[in-house]
């Protein structure tokens, strides 16, 4: 299994407000995380940061080499996700300049030729298994529930005004509900992680047919196309090879 990673501040911004994690060396699992923060000056940055280091760290704590069953990996990932919600929920309360920060979450730990996915904001996570690339998670944005309910198609959502408006993040509210999920990763098998700095600038077809032509050099060369097409976010990637 290789884990390639890269994150980029883009062509507009003035600060990289991703922050992404990947485990050490471990026989036993491989975790990868990403959080792509908002909310003021500073506040994004410390807030991916934050979610970041407190739901690796919950793993890290909880995850032992014991024979856990599917829904005992689950609730571990569920109960990151929260304690990562607790932590920037309760940095945002203690300073008034942080009070609108939040972030997005993705979770990915490789267990058993599984992954275990939390994920909660409008970041991704993406399988490619020969020659399909499958989006295994749902935008928690407004423009996914207006395509969900019929009112645009895919096509408008991605020129709608609303387009970068969530509907959940990590840190906005006290609780929050992620949605977690497992996914069969087999030998063969590629899964992208992604922040929307890259899904906003290249189109799925192209991302899929950048990462299959050259794997190993994958995040750097996404990441130079969207930037190339304008690169109005901070742009982060990783892509994990079974």
């Amino acid at each position: 299994m290789n884990i390639y990673a890269e994150t980029d501040i883009g062509m507009v911004r003035q600060m990289n407000q991703d922050a992404y994690y990947i485990s050490e060396e471990n026989d036993n699992y491989k975790l990868c995380i990403l959080a792509d923060g908002m909310g003021g000056y500073t506040g994004g940055e410390i807030a991916s940061k934050l979610a970041c280091i407190s739901s690796a760290n919950y793993i890290k704590q909880n995850f032992k080499d014991e024979n856990y069953t599917k829904e005992e990996i689950m609730l571990i990932i569920r109960n990151a996700m929260n304690e990562a919600n607790n932590t920037v929920y309760e940095k945002a309360q203690q300073d008034r300049e942080l009070e609108q920060m939040g972030t997005t979450l993705e979770i990915c730990l490789i267990y058993n030729n599984r992954a275990y996915i939390g994920h909660i904001g409008d970041s991704r996570i993406y399988r490619i298994r020969q020659d399909f690339m499958r989006k295994i998670t749902t935008d928690h944005s407004y423009v996914q529930k207006l395509i969900k309910d019929g009112k645009i198609t895919k096509e408008e959502a991605l020129t709608h005004p609303k387009k970068n408006m969530l509907m959940k993040a990590v840190g906005c509210e006290e609780y929050i509900e992620p949605d977690v999920t497992v996914k069969g990763f087999n030998p063969g098998d590629i899964i992208l992680i992604c922040s929307d700095g890259l899904t906003n600038m290249i189109a799925e077809q192209e991302i899929f047919n950048i990462i299959k032509q050259d794997t190993p050099n994958a995040t750097k060369n996404l990441i130079q196309k969207a930037k190339e097409l304008g690169g109005t976010d901070n742009i982060t990637v990783i892509i994990i090879t079974n």
